[in-house]
């Protein structure tokens, strides 16, 4: 059964997607059979492993609305062992339809019944939002992954984001953890980057990854070729850090 990891923080910019793409890419690199799913309309984790958004006939909306099988919806990717479910705009319309839906939070999850077994990892794209996408990511998972950007607000709405997830876990699904906090775009020559680091370190200790993703050019760059930066640049420090993250979450789960 496979470990079902959301990527979530309804604030934008804090390496979200970046998270998502890069670390399936590290996890398919160690060998684990892994699945990124983009629950994001704007499509970017899509386009961020070589796919346009704009050319794929069939998306997660159709599998959210039920009218294909998730298993149809699998596509190759530029590494052996990862596969995608892709999205494009169309996503957006799904939150307006699922509204009358019975049970329209766990759409999302019984569209992954039957393919969960396939797959050692799924990592979960969600939209930068705590909407109706995202509640069914939370529901469908088993951890979630928070990005938080090493700057000035970067506590500002997670608290926000832990009660929705303590909502959740109470309503829709006691088995959802917090997998942990990922620091992002770590500046090292920058005093407050390790201001905010040291906040947040002391605020939720253990629930912090120890691995940090550093701001890094090969990482902002990579996406415009559609390839993750193992792909890009295997020797850049965006990449080497998601690698070690990835070795971080594989021995969490030993």
């Amino acid at each position: 059964m496979a470990r079902i990891i959301a990527i979530a923080n309804q604030k934008g910019g804090v390496g979200k997607t970046t998270t998502a793409v890069n670390l399936a890419a590290s996890l398919a690199a160690a060998e684990k059979k892994t699945l990124l799913l983009d629950m994001d309309p704007q499509g970017n984790a899509t386009s961020g492993v070589g796919v346009d958004p704009n050319q794929v006939e069939q998306t997660v909306y159709d599998a959210l609305l039920g009218a294909v099988e998730a298993e149809k919806l699998l596509l190759a990717t530029p590494l052996e062992q990862l596969s995608l479910i892709p999205a494009n705009p169309d996503l957006i319309g799904a939150e307006v339809e699922l509204i009358s839906a019975l049970a329209r939070e766990n759409k999302l999850k019984g569209a992954l019944t039957g393919i969960d077994d396939r797959f050692d990892y799924i990592l979960i794209d969600c939209p930068p939002s705590l909407g109706l996408l995202t509640i069914n990511a939370l529901t469908a998972a088993n951890h979630l992954l928070v990005p938080l950007q090493c700057e000035y607000y970067a506590m500002e709405g997670l608290s926000q984001l832990l009660n929705t997830v303590r909502l959740i876990q109470r309503e829709l699904n006691p088995g959802l953890q917090v997998l942990g906090i990922l620091l992002t775009m770590f500046d090292a020559r920058n005093n407050l980057s390790h201001q905010v680091s040291e906040q947040i370190r002391e605020h939720f200790s253990a629930q912090v990854f120890e691995t940090m993703i550093p701001r890094n050019v090969r990482l902002s760059e990579a996406p415009s070729h559609g390839l993750p930066a193992l792909l890009y640049d295997i020797s850049s420090r965006g990449a080497l850090a998601y690698l070690d993250l990835a070795r971080e979450i594989i021995r969490q789960e030993q």
